[in-house]
């Protein structure tokens, strides 16, 4: 059986994601006890450190619009897989906090630079009716990258390997990503949406030489960033930010200040945490099909409805096994699926420009996350963690409600392929 172009597509989208967003974007945190020992890092230093990850991140994002629309979807993956490889090799030989900062800011900028392209790839290879579905394994393989790094940093918590063999693996799991980038993504800057083309070739719709050109001035409007159709995507993605920020910086810290979980060492609550986030997190395979069942309207309800349990979960249960399993997996379920849906909804949303509106939507969520954490902090202080988690849990509680409301006996469905109000 030959594999077709949108097979090596999804393959390398999936390895990107699992390479980029596992040890590239929560490697840090993962590994973060080895390094406190090992650099003496206070607080305010690791503090320091994970800011210029996430810095990094929103630098990646920007540059992936302009590489993708300059060059081609793939220069912008292969500049993230070596900017991966990199930093992943920075922080295996890092001797001081300085170098462990510059290996871990260009692990951050890789996931940046790795995600949105895919978006306009898939246009250009993959059918309209599968693009649901790429999209959705290509952001699920996040799950299995956090996983597998969850899965290293309990073999170091545990002695039978030391952090920076680790990091070695991650390296060449980096340059793995950057063969599947150059084998799966197509080269140059074409737009054609794969649907379209596909649709042309086998006689089904009109042939592009008697298709209606639309003016500049439509294809302006129906493109753009700010109009109000695309505003729910943008409020969404904020939302899910702020919620998403809050659970893993402060999870973790709530499970261990309540006593932590019954026998196990302190340091082990957050591997528990990210092997619940990565192993449930795999539903996420299942969104386009889902969505295509069910509906928009009824998908959001579900995922910030989890999202919502998933806080008040930490909130009244940190020492509980059940509890902080369900609040985990219940996490990792929803931003998996919100990932996907966000990728596949900017697709359409913005034709021909999937990655500048995924891009738009994903710097909404990095906003987000900068805004929730600082928020939360401000409030665990005057109030405690258990009443922080329990208001943090507010927003995603409104915004499923919000979605429920919408829902009525016929599907629900997402605005049409040609993005028009």
């Amino acid at each position: 059986m030959a594999i077709t172009p949108a097979t090596r597509l999804t393959a390398a989208g999936f390895v990107a994601t699992a390479v980029t967003f596992g040890p590239g974007r929560m490697g840090f945190g993962l590994f973060l006890p080895a390094f406190r020992e090992d650099f003496a890092l206070g607080t305010s230093t690791a503090g320091l450190i994970a800011s210029g990850g996430f810095l990094a991140f929103l630098v990646g994002l920007l540059a992936s619009a302009w590489m993708a629309r300059r060059y081609s979807a793939r220069a912008s993956v292969v500049t993230g897989a070596v900017c991966a490889s990199l930093g992943f090799t920075a922080v295996a030989f890092a001797v001081s906090p300085l170098l462990l900062a510059v290996g871990i800011a260009l692990a951050g900028s890789s996931a940046g630079l790795c995600w949105a392209p895919f978006n306009d790839a898939a246009e250009r290879v993959v059918p309209d009716a599968a693009r649901p579905n790429a999209l959705s394994v290509i952001s699920t393989g996040t799950t299995f990258g956090v996983a597998a790094a969850a899965v290293l940093a309990w073999i170091v918590i545990e002695g039978a390997l030391d952090w920076r063999g680790a990091w070695i693996g991650f390296v060449a799991a980096g340059l793995v990503l950057a063969g599947f980038a150059v084998v799966g993504l197509p080269a140059g800057r074409g737009a054609t949406p794969a649907g379209n083309a596909v649709d042309n070739i086998v006689g089904i719709g009109l042939p592009s030489a008697i298709s209606p050109e639309p003016s500049p001035a439509r294809t302006r409007a129906e493109t753009s960033l700010m109009r109000r159709a695309v505003m729910p995507l943008y409020a969404t993605a904020l939302c899910f930010g702020m919620t998403n920020a809050i659970f893993l910086s402060f999870a973790a810290d709530r499970v261990v200040s309540a006593g932590g979980l019954p026998g196990l060492p302190d340091v082990a609550a957050s591997v528990v945490i990210f092997l619940g986030y990565g192993i449930f997190g795999v539903l996420g395979l299942a969104t386009g099909r889902i969505e295509a069942r069910i509906g928009l309207a009824a998908l959001f309800f579900v995922i910030f409805g989890a999202g919502a349990v998933s806080l008040v979960l930490i909130a009244i249960a940190p020492t509980s096994w059940f509890g902080v399993i369900a609040a985990s997996g219940l996490h990792g379920m929803a931003i998996m699926m919100v990932s996907a849906v966000f990728s596949f909804w900017s697709g359409r949303l913005f034709p021909g420009r999937s990655t500048l509106g995924f891009t738009a939507a994903l710097l909404s969520m990095a906003a987000g996350s900068v805004l929730g954490p600082t928020l939360a902090g401000v409030l665990a202080a005057v109030q405690g963690p258990a009443i922080m988690f329990v208001v943090a849990a507010v927003p995603p509680l409104a915004t499923s409600l919000w979605f429920g409301a919408r829902l009525t006996h016929a599907r629900p469905r997402l605005p049409p392929a040609t993005g028009r109000e």
